[in-house]
């Protein structure tokens, strides 16, 4: 067996622990179907002692001045930063993704987002409120205690630690779930955490949605929770925490996110960025991807070519290559969805341009493999248009007039990214307002920028991230009224 991470236990009270029930959980490398580590198989049980080491490690963070915060929260950033290397090899071995743009962004995010909140703490205060002339009225912004992260299998290290910083930075202690089938780079960041951070304010439970997952959701002691994954969950999520008591619950949700291109934009330059939106890179597995490329009828057939020649030059193969454009995805259920996906386009009548099947050769008859695929003439009225895929597929429209490509854009149940091309800021701006997407490049694809609120409308989540938003998402205000008559 190709071990590609030793340690081999959870963190939950500042120790390193097995599960209760002594299982385990054997993680496969994606590329090649081999086992490469293991993790502990979580119960419930581990859920109530990792809230028991949060409930008893809380209060005493959240008494810690900002800055105190800050500190502590730098010392782990400077920690996950010299392991940078190791965590890196893990992932991409574990999850798929392609080494050369992880190097970058995964790690980089993570370290970078712990500074961001760590350096924000700070200001994060309350108002006061002229409601009378005689007394005092003030709000200050208190924690809830104890809140809890179900990260997803697209960037396990970045979420597990980039979407807990907010957390942390408002004095919580936090409990991170790491995806099932790419949990190796949490066992590394366990050790971690136990060496920069007070016991208990960060721990990690390792295992299955449908147990530790679950547990966690229906755990009273957890108020506050977030999630990144599918719209189906979601809802799972809030039904099943609404049985058992009242949460404040986040979700970013899927994406069929459009791009719409105008017909005064450079169809080789738009290539370039429909290429590049589509996170490839990540074999399209990223929820902000702009899957659905809407281009004017006027420079359709331009676009479609460029696109196609550019995804056939994609290089498929090796993750851990950084001459590697594409990986496998994720897991084999992963793979036979996205192949699903094709088939219903074939069968709706798509023209498929590439892809849609595994790629040729010896190399990728073992792993999670699919083609950049590539369908031409999608309309509205067809699966590939309306359900997310989650991989590297991209569905391609044509539009004639503005109207028409507003409501293309809109006609998904999604509202996640979009992203509008032209040299007009006027049809731009009166684009991005019609557009139900939380979020909204103009002659730009697929970049998240540190401090600016990322989220989705409609099934596409509730709350938003990556900003001063989500610092006080991890508050609960408070008022005080001081009688001075």
């Amino acid at each position: 067996m190709e071990r590609v991470c030793e340690a081999e236990r959870m963190l939950i009270g500042g120790e390193l622990v097995e599960s209760v029930t002594g299982e385990w959980s054997t993680s496969i490398n994606p590329a090649t179907e081999e086992p490469i580590g293991r993790v502990p198989a979580g119960s419930s049980e581990d859920v109530d002692r990792a809230v028991q080491a949060a409930e008893k490690a809380w209060p005493a963070w959240a008494a810690l001045t900002p800055m105190e915060r800050a500190a502590a929260m730098n010392r782990f950033a400077d920690a996950i930063a010299a392991r940078a290397d190791e965590i890196l090899r893990i992932e991409v071995s574990d999850t798929g993704n392609t080494i050369r743009p992880m190097r970058m962004i995964d790690v980089p995010t993570a370290v970078e987002s712990l500074r961001y909140y760590a350096g924000l703490g700070p200001d994060l205060r309350g108002d006061t409120i002229p409601a009378t002339s005689q007394n005092l009225h003030l709000t200050l912004h208190e924690p809830y205690g104890v809140v809890a992260r179900i990260a997803p299998f697209n960037h396990p290290i970045m979420f597990a630690v980039a979407r807990t910083a907010a957390a942390l930075a408002a004095g919580n202690a936090v409990i991170v779930k790491p995806p099932e089938t790419s949990p190796l780079s949490s066992m590394v960041l366990a050790e971690i955490a136990r060496d920069t951070l007070p016991p208990g304010v960060f721990n990690i439970v390792t295992g299955e949605g449908d147990v530790v997952g679950n547990a966690i959701v229906r755990h009273p002691g957890i108020k506050r929770i977030a999630f990144i994954g599918s719209p189906e969950t979601g809802r799972a999520i809030q039904r099943s925490a609404a049985e058992v008591g009242v949460k404040h619950i986040t979700l970013e949700l899927g994406g069929k996110n459009p791009m719409i291109v105008f017909p005064d934009c450079d169809p080789e330059k738009i290539a370039d960025a429909a290429v590049f939106g589509m996170n490839f890179s990540w074999q399209g597995q990223s929820c902000g991807s702009l899957s659905r490329l809407l281009v004017h009828e006027d420079i359709y057939d331009h676009v479609l070519n460029a696109v196609v020649e550019r995804v056939a030059a994609l290089r498929i193969g090796d993750p851990l290559s950084d001459a590697t454009d594409v990986g496998p995805v994720n897991s084999e259920l992963h793979m036979q969805r996205i192949l699903a996906h094709c088939d219903n386009a074939d069968a709706d009548g798509a023209r498929r341009m590439l892809g849609g099947a595994r790629p040729e050769g010896k190399q990728f008859l073992k792993g999670f493999w699919v083609a950049p695929t590539v369908y031409a003439d999608v309309s509205p009225d067809m699966r590939l248009w309306q359900q997310e895929v989650f991989g590297p597929v991209m569905a391609i429209g044509r539009w004639k007039d503005f109207d028409e490509a507003v409501a293309m854009a809109n006609s998904t149940e999604y509202g996640l990214t979009a992203a509008v091309w032209t040299h007009d800021i006027n049809a731009a701006l009166k684009m991005a307002k019609q557009i139900r997407s939380g979020h909204i490049w103009i002659n730009g694809s697929s970049m998240h920028f540190l401090g600016v609120p990322f989220g989705g409308m409609k099934s596409s989540g509730v709350g938003r991230e990556e900003g001063r938003e989500e610092l006080l998402s991890y508050t609960e205000s408070k008022t005080i009224n001081i009688m001075l008559s």
